[in-house]
């Protein structure tokens, strides 16, 4: 009798293994092939330090890299932007766009054509960039700074937002830091923290070299970030950022309407010229407002697109 009842108890025990490892070797299948996986991604996805460049100016002026503490600053700058690829990229494309407007004005005015990094890091080269502080357009002027450089910034027309305009604007300012402290390399640090910021740092520290003075912290980032985007655009495809030619932003074709009386209504005057009120804005973000007053014999120039 004793034997009878321990035969099922057996077979039950038997299938009870045999059930544990047909669950358990999947299980130990799966476990090794997300290991594996694990393993492999490991090995795929490594992190380098971007290579600096044995030698770095900036409009004409030598940036001592020699310095441990010129080269590390440098150093942050060119980590941030260089993983930032996305960012790096679309720079690349609206640069196709803006720059050539940008230089040929710098040039034009004599000054260096590493400028148009400083709009780089001013404002992305996007025309709607505003700051925390009311800084706003490519060159990021304040609105009560604005007029003083010939620029118009009201509820209807804000020359901040135009290119040509707010790049003019931004090289009187710059001529006249360089004759106050002697260097660009001043020139474009006082651009962040203001002429009067810079000059009192100066009679301070005893010295006008930006690479020798303490100043706050944006401001001690500012140039190297500037020359971080030298760097990465100037040096972009063996950095690793590659375009083809159609991937970049081309200039916006367009058609130029010369405006001498009040427009009471630019959504009409829009769709009365072919276009839409939208497109009027997108490809002059210099206006601001749903009219335009002309006065004074003033002239405004509109872009418009091609007449179809």
């Amino acid at each position: 009798m004793m034997k009878k009842k321990q035969t099922p108890i057996i077979l039950n025990i038997a299938f009870g293994v045999v059930v544990g490892l047909l669950l358990a070797v999947p299980l130990a299948f799966r476990n090794a092939d997300l290991s594996s996986k694990k393993e492999s991604r490991e090995e795929v996805i490594k992190y380098y330090a971007p290579q600096h460049p044995d030698k770095l100016s900036f409009a004409g002026e030598a940036v001592p890299l020699d310095r441990w503490d010129v080269a590390e600053r440098f150093d942050r700058e060119l980590l941030f932007n260089y993983y930032n690829q996305a960012n790096m990229l679309f720079l690349m494309k609206l640069a196709n766009r803006h720059f050539p407007v940008i230089s040929e004005r710098l040039k034009a005015a004599g000054i260096h054509d590493d400028f148009k990094y400083l709009c780089v890091a001013e404002s992305n080269l996007l025309a709607g960039a505003r700051s925390g502080v009311g800084a706003t357009g490519f060159w990021q002027f304040m609105p009560k700074t604005a007029p003083g450089y010939g620029l118009t910034a009201n509820e209807q027309v804000d020359d901040r937002y135009d290119l040509e305009k707010s790049t003019d604007a931004a090289i009187k300012y710059l001529k006249q830091a360089h004759a106050k402290f002697g260097n660009w390399t001043a020139a474009a640090a006082s651009y962040n923290c203001g002429m009067g910021g810079y000059n009192a740092q100066v009679t301070y520290q005893g010295t006008a070299n930006y690479y020798d003075l303490l100043l706050p912290e944006e401001t001690n980032r500012y140039i190297f970030r500037i020359l971080a985007f030298k760097h990465l655009m100037e040096n972009a495809e063996s950095m690793g950022f590659v375009l083809e030619d159609e991937d970049k932003y081309a200039e916006i074709p367009h058609r130029v309407v010369e405006v001498n009386s009040t427009i009471p209504n630019l959504a009409e005057w829009a769709r009365s010229n072919g276009t839409t009120f939208k497109m009027v804005r997108q490809m002059n973000p210099w206006l601001r407002g749903r009219s335009l007053t002309v006065s004074g014999g003033k002239t405004y120039q509109i872009k418009l697109p091609p007449a179809s």
